[in-house]
């Protein structure tokens, strides 16, 4: 059996799989994809949100560059990622006592534990309370303003119910539920593929925060093998600061690292000229 997420109307990529099971939420549909190349791949709505072969690549640049640029984050907030990938990342650092992981469909968190162990083997950690809320409206709650010191927007693409998540509004209330050297990290879909959803998300982001970074790695499931991510912050220059070199140790990431970070920001010239139009 072959599946095909198409990233555009002129490619996309196809992948042959063993075995392909069919499940129905409440908001979307779900597919887990035994592949030959990838492992499990989890799909929603035909598009692909983590392979077990490729997934350390995304969830270790989307989550490790906030924790350890912050000074000592305890409390940290995941809007999506119901695989629970950012879950077992961020517990990884030793300094936070607390992580809030708002999922709107529960059913990505219950087919993640059955299907996806391995990533999803943090969820049911002390330190972890599932909310199963649109995170959008989360925010709205009084219980959230001013409490975290690090919130990660795992979202999808931006379609339907993730749309939201990537306009200005929603990063206002991102920008509110932060404590003092609060970080946002947000991903930003492809810069070569995406490019409008790229620009998009920059632009708002920017409108909200004082200090925004952009920084690019590889994640071959997804639109063109290249990925964005934007960091932003109402305290923290990332030009300036020196992270602690102890915190990079026994993170046993593979992708991750303390020489990665120190030029992090140095990204493609394309991708400064997509930046500078916005």
């Amino acid at each position: 059996m072959w599946f095909t997420e198409y990233w555009t109307q002129n490619v996309g990529i196809t992948i042959k799989a063993k075995e392909i099971k069919r499940i129905k939420s409440k908001y979307q549909e779900i597919l887990v994809l035994d592949t030959y190349e990838f492992g499990k791949v989890l799909v929603l709505d035909g598009l692909i949100q983590t392979t077990e072969k490729d997934e350390f690549m995304y969830h270790e640049m989307l989550v490790h560059p906030a924790l350890v640029s912050h000074p000592n984050p305890e409390r940290v907030l995941i809007i999506g990622g119901g695989d629970g990938g950012s879950v077992k990342e961020a517990l990884k650092h030793k300094s936070v006592k607390e992580v809030h992981l708002c999922e709107i469909d529960e059913e990505v968190i219950i087919t993640s534990e059955k299907y996806f162990p391995e990533i999803s083997s943090k969820l049911r950690d002390p330190k972890v309370k599932i909310f199963i809320e649109d995170g959008n409206k989360f925010l709205d709650e009084e219980e959230s303003k001013n409490y975290y010191d690090v919130i990660i927007i795992d979202s999808s693409d931006p379609v339907s119910e993730s749309e939201v998540l990537f306009q200005e509004q929603f990063y206002k209330k991102v920008r509110n539920s932060l404590r003092e050297n609060g970080i946002m990290i947000a991903q930003t879909e492809s810069p070569i593929l995406q490019q409008e959803y790229f620009k998009k998300a920059v632009k708002n982001i920017k409108k909200v925060f004082k200090y925004t970074q952009v920084y690019v790695g590889s994640v071959p499931s997804y639109p063109s093998g290249t990925w964005s991510y934007t960091i932003a912050s109402d305290y923290i220059d990332f030009l300036k600061i020196k992270p602690d070199l102890s915190k990079f140790e026994n993170l046993n990431t593979k992708y991750f690292s303390d020489k990665l970070y120190s030029c992090l920001f140095s990204i493609p010239e394309f991708v400064k000229k997509l930046i500078s139009e916005v």
